[in-house]
């Protein structure tokens, strides 16, 4: 029994993680269940909450994991990561903030944490195991021409979280599965009813990164302040509330009233600690810049080429043209202008099913210039 391949599953209490335990142990490996404890009990989260993965409710998730565990006859196992979850995730996400872009938590985290630094720290708490597996809806193969690990789209292309995956080296993928690639996800619920999960079914599931409604609870007072809110030309609207709480494309909670027509945030000037708002017509563009490219399918390319970008997880991936300006920065013409392409969010390449590579999107100096009438 003890000779079998072990796979340590990271459990987080919902449905696509138990199922990814049960399916794997259905198929003969040997399973152990690891958590990931994040959330520092020192930040003061009072404000309203609602679902997420970082914040106060987390010691139920904790809870449920390992009654979910204790279920299917599996060990459990919680891995402390509090303080290097504040260095590698919760630094960067402010840092973002406050230089006036939108972070993509999940994206670092995945990366660093989730893909790193928690099979890495189990290892190093003594537990022993061969691969490391979550529920996220993805694939991995392995391409023997490239000699290389390559991310592909789940069957699931509505619950596909590829994307998010966009940063995971070689070795990461080496590693990792993803049983749940090849499901829809009404077909794991279904399972689930099926074997005794039907809790799970109906559990809701996490969509946000932060728990409180309110961003302010990460940030000193002394780290934002109040600001002009201007139109495209210059004109004083209004006052904001401090940047960090606005993003590329936002509607609600501007802090202007009597507009004859709906606002939205175009620009968030950092420098000037200035709100830009206008129409939506100035909110489409057809170029940005990408940086920090982590190229996970193929080799860093050359020469120009074409493929489809999403630039953001609910975007669906349009036609692009990909100029490279060296390995780890690129340009990307859209063949249609797109909405709230948005400074700090991932930008991921596919040709088809297959994801090519992720990077950051780059605040322009001529954000100003693209746009539809």
């Amino acid at each position: 029994m003890q000779n079998k391949i072990c796979v340590a599953v990271g459990i987080s209490g919902g449905i696509d993680s138990a199922m990814t335990a049960y399916l794997l142990k259905e198929s003969g490996y040997r399973i152990i269940g690891i958590t990931m404890q994040t959330w520092d009990k020192n930040i003061a989260m009072e404000k309203v909450l609602k679902s997420g993965c970082f914040g106060p409710a987390q010691e139920e998730s904790i809870r449920a994991s390992a009654i979910l565990c204790q279920k299917m006859g599996i060990e459990h196992y919680v891995i402390p990561l509090q303080e290097e979850f504040q260095q590698k995730v919760i630094n960067y996400f402010c840092q973002t903030y406050l230089q006036g872009e939108t972070p993509n938590p999940c994206l670092v985290c995945n990366a660093y944490i989730k893909f790193a630094l928690l099979p890495q720290k189990a290892k190093l708490m003594g537990l022993e195991f061969d691969y490391f597996a979550t529920g996220h809806y993805a694939k991995v193969d392995y391409n023997k021409e490239l000699q290389r690990y390559q991310i592909k789209r789940a069957r699931d292309k509505n619950k596909d979280q590829s994307y998010f995956l966009a940063f995971l080296s070689q070795e990461q993928l080496a590693g990792t599965l993803f049983p749940l690639g090849d499901y829809t996800k009404p077909e794991i619920k279904k399972m689930a009813a099926e074997i005794g999960f039907g809790e799970l079914v109906t559990r809701q599931e996490s969509q946000d990164f932060l728990q409180s409604s309110d961003l302010e609870v990460l940030f000193k007072a002394e780290e934002y302040q109040q600001g002009e809110i201007v139109d495209i030309n210059g004109k004083i609207m209004g006052t904001h509330k401090g940047i960090i709480n606005y993003t590329i494309g936002q509607r609600r909670n501007l802090g202007v009233s009597g507009l004859p027509e709906p606002y939205y945030v175009l620009k968030i000037d950092a420098i000037n600690n200035r709100i830009v708002l206008g129409t939506q017509q100035y909110l489409y563009k057809n170029r940005c810049k990408a940086t920090g490219m982590n190229w996970v399918s193929i080799s860093a390319p050359e020469k120009q080429f074409n493929a489809k970008a999403k630039i953001r997880q609910q975007h669906t991936p349009a036609d692009c043209i990909v100029t490279p300006i060296d390995d780890r920065n690129i340009e990307v013409v859209f063949a249609k202008p797109q909405l709230s392409i948005t400074p700090g969010q991932g930008l991921v390449l596919y040709d088809e099913d297959l994801l090519l590579g992720g990077g950051f999107i780059a605040l322009s100096n001529n954000d100003d210039a693209e746009h539809n009438a």
